[in-house]
């Protein structure tokens, strides 16, 4: 984990009202079913189409982070207010691919605080000098915003009997990654870093890097840490270590081949993962569009 640099500690002692005609406008937008696991009495796993949502709720009010979206908003919301009297929610969106950004997914607009790390809000049109370009269509389209205040290196959050971390990590699925720890729960959110699907995405286009990969994964494969992936089933360190063991191990076999002056073509015609891909080809990323990343990391470096 990167040493913290600057902290911003937030504490729920502000209610926040609700602006209900918002929620009328997402109830006549087609509404999306929601999974929800409850892992304690004051933390909540919520599934969406976009990934999962970690949230502690509890008498201090809802912090909600991972990765909903908008079509969710109105479930979650709703589920929330079945678990607090607070009105206090804070909202922290996980970077994705622009491509597919569902901004703050709607949260905003009922008064919550919602975050993101400034590399991820750059990209969908904020956080910069000046006033920020009109929404895109993409926006409009969904009723969201952009989240209107970004983090640098760590937030810190203290509520509901929980001690939250978000802290910034080196550069893996993309420059925004961050480390998510539930101290009390000793749970861990890794975003995209571990996606729970199959094989992960290095977006060198958000400045992703297979080393960064790598190393947001370690120190939290003990089977004893609860893990959230950005997608599926909560599982624990364990998994988080067969996940990996397995990139080592793709790794390794594109290395030998490259050391051996075979290019891309050839080294996917090899297919170094044809072992793996039962267990892990069936995710987002597909098994060749995996080990051309692996490829291009190796020749990067």
């Amino acid at each position: 984990m990167n040493t913290p640099r600057t902290y911003a500690c937030l504490r729920p002692v502000i209610l926040i009202p609700f602006l209900f005609s918002f929620i009328g406008g997402l109830a006549a937008r087609s509404q999306e079913t929601v999974g929800i696991t409850e892992l304690g009495p004051t933390v909540l796993v919520f599934s969406t189409s976009t990934g999962n949502v970690v949230a502690s709720v509890g008498p201090d009010g809802a912090l909600l982070i991972g990765l909903p979206s908008a079509a969710s908003t109105q479930k979650i919301n709703s589920v929330l207010a079945s678990h607090t009297k607070s009105a206090v929610r804070y909202v922290v969106i996980a970077p994705r691919d622009t491509a597919h950004s569902e901004g703050d997914a709607g949260w905003g607009r009922l008064g919550a605080f919602v975050a993101m790390h400034e590399n991820a809000l750059q990209r969908i049109g904020g956080n910069v000098m000046g006033a920020p370009p009109p929404l895109s269509a993409r926006f409009l389209e969904l009723g969201v915003d952009r989240p209107r205040t970004a983090f640098s290196e760590v937030l810190s959050f203290d509520l509901n009997g929980e001690s939250v971390h978000i802290v910034h990590q080196k550069p893996g699925y993309s420059n925004s990654d961050a480390l998510v720890h539930f101290h009390v729960a000793k749970l861990i959110y890794l975003g995209e870093v571990f996606p729970g699907d199959g094989y992960p995405a290095i977006d060198s286009a958000q400045g992703g890097t297979l080393a960064g990969l790598l190393g947001n994964t370690e120190g939290w494969t003990d089977a004893s840490f609860r893990i959230v992936p950005a997608r599926g089933a909560v599982t624990n360190g364990a998994a988080l270590k067969e996940f990996r063991d397995m990139i080592v191990t793709v790794r390794d076999r594109v290395q030998r081949s490259v050391n051996q002056g075979h290019n891309e073509s050839q080294v996917l015609a090899e297919h170094p993962t044809a072992d793996l891909d039962a267990r892990w080809g069936r995710g987002r990323v597909s098994p060749d569009a995996f080990v051309s990343e692996i490829y291009r990391a190796l020749k990067e470096k």
